[in-house]
């Protein structure tokens, strides 16, 4: 996820501190993964330099001076570009695990093996997932699921893959 232009998409609901944004990047994506308030900080830094939010002042407190920041007009033709932007599937062809089952057939090691492992963290996850979809609120279940389909798409070319491992092995080592 490009957190940058997450943060700006955010600042685009209205003026608002780091503090703000960091929790409420949190609330909505953050849930498996917090964002470090330096990470935010360092990113509105370099949203300030480059004309894409505003800094509208700061309010003194007893710890750092709190800044206000607003998007501007350039950061929200930004935030609509990247929102209208189709992201591209998966770029690479060749995963990690596609290279270790060739790796496997190439050493001659246990590629069925390999794969029942694989499977095996895969089915694991997706009960991880299935359980914290329990009782969540629908932006929590919509993660999920889009992780599951993502798992449900790896078992399904495992179970290809585990099939045709005998025509794979005579391709990769000619034997």
């Amino acid at each position: 996820m490009d957190n940058t232009q997450t943060l700006l998409g955010l600042l685009g609901t209205g003026p608002s501190y780091g503090y703000d944004l960091k929790h409420g990047y949190d609330r909505y994506f953050g849930s498996e993964k917090p964002l470090a308030f330096g990470q935010v900080y360092a990113t509105l830094a370099r949203l300030l330099r480059d004309g894409l939010i505003d800094l509208l002042g700061e309010q003194a407190g007893s710890g750092p001076d709190r800044k206000r920041y607003e998007i501007t007009k350039v950061g929200r033709a930004r935030v609509a570009a990247w929102m209208f932007t189709p992201d591209a599937p998966e770029p690479l062809l060749q995963s990690n695990l596609f290279a270790k089952t060739v790796i496997a057939l190439l050493l001659g090691d246990d590629a069925d093996l390999l794969l029942d492992v694989q499977r095996a963290e895969h089915m694991r996850r997706l009960r991880e997932l299935t359980a914290a979809k329990r009782g969540a609120d629908l932006m929590k279940v919509l993660v999920c699921d889009h992780a599951m389909f993502h798992i449900e798409a790896d078992l399904r070319w495992i179970d290809l893959t585990s099939a045709r491992l005998t025509e794979l092995r005579k391709q990769v080592t000619g034997a």
